[in-house]
């Protein structure tokens, strides 16, 4: 006994939960999660990517082949109104994911790079990586 002070039950178990929670928050931003990697289906000179966007994305990286013409099939199965929009800023495009079920974006793969994309709030993220 230090000071006079002595630690009831309920402060360790306070306690305790406190330090669980701070281990899962430094896990959650910090830890290395790992990410869905897609590929699209080829057909008859073209290639498509589904997504499924169901609280967040899945998966939440898809990689097209250089020079192949490229959809991107976004299957909405969310109604939260973060991930009703999804937005390509390099290529201009703002896309409103409730209009229907399934919604297509054409992605550019004549040259490589990566195409990012995210929510229209920028909390969830993917990206289209052109090979």
């Amino acid at each position: 006994m230090l000071g006079g002070t002595k630690m009831g039950i309920s402060q360790i178990i306070t306690l305790v939960v406190a330090v669980l929670l701070i281990g899962f928050i430094v896990w959650w931003f910090f830890g290395k999660h790992k990410e869905a990697i897609g590929t699209a289906n080829i057909d008859q000179g073209t290639q498509e990517a589904n997504i499924v966007v169901k609280g967040g994305y899945s998966p939440s990286t898809v990689v097209l082949k250089q020079g192949v013409p490229a959809k991107v099939n976004f299957d909405m199965k969310d109604s939260t109104a973060c991930l009703s929009h999804v937005v390509f800023e390099q290529l201009g495009v703002n896309k409103d994911l409730t209009k229907q079920k399934i919604t297509t974006i054409d992605i550019p793969t004549d040259k490589k790079g990566t195409y990012n994309f995210a929510c229209g709030m920028d909390m969830f993220h993917g990206k289209v990586v052109v090979k």
